[in-house]
């Protein structure tokens, strides 16, 4: 009862000094002796700058898309409002070999609100299925960087000795050899068009990067003052690295995986425009780009929507990954 009476009155005294008004960057900022209540999502969302929130928005809209595609496909059938991404809307003439007597490139209408591409095909229902191609790119390397690369750094940046010796020599061996290259002699050798084998190949490549970046921050933590007293008290090693090293250092992990997932996604397009990536007729937004690219004179504008897209997209995890950056580095000048 007397410490819950001591931290209402110590609470009691910052509201006094501060007046009550807190401003942008001190709401990162935990003071001293306060224990900092839990934010849900819709406060950290209100603390955002205008611009990341419309990043957010934008992030949320395509997650939304590619799963809204997915269940057209997988779950109902085709049934649902979206056109078939593979139909050639103007028919085709196996005498001539030629498509029908329709327009092949239409221009946005109701009815197709991107228009169709050089073979008839809906582009905005082939924008949808590629988002789904980027998203699941995206997640499962981020997926495979956080868990494993992060695991790794954590440990390393707290054991340290031999263990992180040797471990981070073949980091650095991974990181001397240029991952794209490697990727493209692995796709080209073994012939892999699947989807969530080229993504989980991504995510192993990601791994270097991942763990560098939280072995940094785990040395950060590992001398602060109350990863010390854990030791002095005897604490077992594995429940330091579970209770202090390991949620300290997510976050910072957490703002490196947004800005680090458009790099992925680049990575992604450029496979797909090589013809490299998930197998045709599958959409993406790189092959999109590149099966376009030949009607750029006729219509610009199905190489530019995908495009758009790929620009918008990067643009936007950057923005929230800098954001989550800042908030992740106010927090730790507060421990």
């Amino acid at each position: 009862m007397a410490t819950t009476e001591f931290d209402d009155a110590q609470n009691a005294e910052i509201v006094a000094h501060t007046g009550g008004r807190v401003s942008e960057e001190e709401t990162f900022v935990i003071p001293q002796g306060v224990k900092p209540p839990r934010k849900s999502v819709w406060a950290v969302f209100k603390e955002m700058p205008l611009l990341v929130k419309i990043s957010t928005i934008w992030l949320v809209v395509l997650l939304l898309s590619a799963l809204y595609a997915q269940l057209d496909v997988r779950v109902f059938n085709g049934s649902l409002p979206l056109a078939d991404p593979n139909l050639q809307l103007n028919g085709f003439n196996p005498k001539t070999g030629e498509f029908g007597t329709g327009s092949v490139l239409e221009s946005p209408s109701w009815q197709h609100p991107l228009g169709t591409d050089a073979l008839a095909r809906d582009t905005f229902s082939r924008a949808l299925h590629g988002t789904y191609v980027s998203v699941v790119v995206a997640i499962v390397s981020v997926t495979c960087g956080v868990i494993v690369g992060g695991l790794l750094g954590s440990l390393v940046g707290f054991v340290r000795g031999k263990t992180e010796t040797g471990l981070m020599a073949m980091i650095d061996v991974l990181l001397a050899f240029p991952a794209l290259v490697l990727l493209l002699a692995l796709i080209s050798i073994f012939e892999v068009r699947d989807l969530f084998v080229i993504s989980f190949v991504i995510g192993l490549l990601s791994i270097p990067a991942y763990t560098r970046v939280s072995r940094a921050n785990s040395l950060a933590i590992s001398n602060r003052e109350f990863v010390t007293a854990a030791e002095a008290i005897g604490t077992k090693k594995w429940t330091i690295l579970r209770r202090e090293i390991i949620p300290n250092v997510m976050p910072t992990l957490f703002a490196y995986a947004m800005v680090a997932a458009a790099a992925v996604i680049v990575v992604e397009g450029t496979l797909s425009f090589l013809g490299l990536s998930v197998q045709l007729p599958t959409s993406t937004w790189g092959n999109m780009i590149n099966q376009a690219r030949r009607d750029i004179k006729v219509d610009f504008g199905q190489v530019l929507y995908p495009a758009l897209l790929l620009t918008f997209t990067v643009l936007a995890l950057n923005q929230v990954g800098d954001f989550f950056q800042r908030r992740s580095a106010h927090r730790a000048s507060s421990l």
